[in-house]
């Protein structure tokens, strides 16, 4: 069986606010770089710019998802997606 392609993407968290409920940071993978904001009590993700988006928006937001209770500002952080980049 062949094997998924993947492609490691690192995360940097910039600012953190429990009382604006938002996390804003840095992601970069296969050559991009992107600034995200994330309003965790609506669950909208905001990514740019908008080339390359699609190549990392829902996997981001899986990672958010999973692991928001877990990351602090300042904190470097990596996740796998499952695409060649």
């Amino acid at each position: 069986m062949s094997r998924l392609p993947t492609t490691t993407a690192q995360l940097r968290v910039l600012h953190q606010s429990f009382s604006q409920r938002r996390m804003e940071g840095e992601v970069s993978a296969g050559g991009f770089e992107w600034t995200f904001r994330w309003a965790f009590d609506r669950g909208t993700l905001e990514v740019e710019p908008s080339l390359g988006r699609a190549l990392i928006q829902d996997a981001l937001l899986r990672f958010l998802l999973k692991a928001d209770y877990q990351l602090e500002a300042g904190g470097d952080y990596v996740f796998t997606v499952r695409a060649r980049f």
